[in-house]
């Protein structure tokens, strides 16, 4: 088992700061604002080859701001899962009644505690250190996330009784929920976990990091990528959601199956298509999920899905999913689908099968002639998977016109199971050819 390593602390104590140096990249939001890291965020780590997972949690304050109970929810389960805490202090303020707070969360763990001193930069701070240690716990580390001190120290009392592991290559099928602000996203994730693991809000907005969780079916492994709402990038005001916007569009690229949620109580939205279309550039598997299913008494399935297929012409290929993640109506339905589109992502056709269907198409429908040249497909072969891409040898890639194009797609989906890939047509020239 992989240890988990939880980072806690009052808010803008710099958690997120140390998280993104330990994982080695910007994964945590950072913004001088109180409960801007609201959610758990998981994320892989290694220090001299002892891998760990880290946490990085909400910072908990004992004022009555908005979605401080719930914080302090995820700050709880994430320290009940944790092997190590390391609770972060400030070194410059010093200790305060919401680092109090959190010491008594920590005592009622049991858990091995390590206490870092952050922002230790100079000799009126390194004078306020030894107040911590009314904490109360065993190891005390002054570190300065910002100007990298204390930091080799600190990660060593972390993983010291950790062991070294090999890198292993990740096979387990990525998938992320996107859409629009407030359609049930993390509902849904929650839906499909089975436990609250990410803050759920009827408030637009609430979820803003990517969340990493994994998830078992039928016995194999699945990682779940929930995101933030992504909101049209000219009515993206705050900085937050900038960066929110931004981890989105990471969380779709490290995703193998994109689940666009569509909330059926609303409607179908233009920023919708923007949204999948995100998916599609980014050659994603794609699956509709209509969301909020119970609360739609005036449609039927087949009159919702010619809406559906209407509006998102460019992506009849992808299956449509009806479901209500709050009361888990419909819900089994979504990860047969999952498991399907994940198969058709990577599926790989025998040459001779493929260039028998691609020729069958040409002489069915042979391309008008163009300034007296006429297209002509001598090979094709698949050249990838995720998603499939067919590489076709012609006279002439000029001669390709897009509906031509289009046409060939259509035929290589009518003969193989393509449902919920998107696919790629690359035309070269025959070598010696113009």
């Amino acid at each position: 088992m992989i240890p988990t390593v939880a980072l806690v602390g009052r808010p803008n104590v710099g958690k997120s700061t140390l998280f993104n140096k330990i994982v080695g990249k910007k994964i945590s939001i950072i913004e001088d604002l109180p409960g801007v890291t609201r959610d758990r965020i998981y994320q892989e780590a290694t220090y001299n080859n002892k891998k760990f997972y880290l946490v990085d949690t909400g910072g908990i304050d004992a004022s009555k701001m908005k979605f401080n109970d719930e914080i302090k929810m995820q700050a709880e389960i994430a320290i009940k899962e944790a092997d190590v805490v390391v609770f972060i202090v400030d070194g410059k303020e010093g200790l305060t009644t919401n680092d109090l707070m959190v010491r008594d969360l920590l005592r009622k763990s049991g858990k091995r505690v390590i206490v870092a001193i952050n922002k230790v930069d100079n000799k009126e701070t390194k004078n306020h250190i030894y107040d911590f240690y009314e904490l109360g716990f065993d190891a005390y580390i002054p570190i300065s996330s910002i100007h990298n001190t204390g930091y080799i120290e600190l990660m060593e009392e972390i993983t010291k009784d950790f062991k070294e592991g090999k890198d292993k290559e990740d096979t387990r099928l990525k998938f992320s929920i996107i859409g629009r602000p407030n359609v049930g996203k993390s509902s849904l994730m929650n839906a499909l976990l089975n436990e609250e693991r990410v803050v759920v809000s009827d408030v637009a907005g609430t979820t803003r990091d990517s969340v990493d969780s994994v998830l078992k079916y039928h016995n194999e492994e699945y990682v779940l990528i929930d995101t933030a709402g992504m909101r049209k990038k000219g009515k993206v005001f705050e900085a937050i959601e900038k960066y929110s916007l931004f981890r989105s569009l990471k969380a779709i690229d490290r995703s193998d199956i994109c689940l666009v949620v569509i909330n059926a109580e609303e409607g179908i939205k233009e920023h919708d298509k923007h949204i999948a279309g995100y998916a599609i550039e980014r050659g994603k598997g794609l699956i509709f999920v209509v969301n909020k299913w119970d609360t739609v008494k005036d449609q039927t399935i087949p009159e919702f899905e010619e809406k559906m297929r209407a509006e998102f012409q460019f992506a009849t290929y992808a299956p449509i999913v009806y479901l209500s993640a709050l009361t888990k109506k419909r819900i089994h339905t979504l990860m047969p689908e999952i498991i399907k589109v994940g198969e058709n992502i990577k599926r790989e056709i025998p040459t001779s099968i493929l260039n028998d269907v691609i020729l069958d198409a040409y002489q069915l429908n042979i391309p008008p002639s163009y300034k007296g040249k006429r297209l002509k497909i001598y090979f094709t072969s698949q050249t990838g998977i995720k998603p499939p891409k067919f590489t076709l040898k012609v006279n002439n890639k000029g001669l390709v016109h897009f509906s031509y194009e289009r046409y060939l797609e259509n035929k290589l989906r009518e003969n193989f199971d393509l449902e919920g890939t998107p696919i790629i047509l690359q035309f070269k020239n025959r070598s010696g050819e113009d």
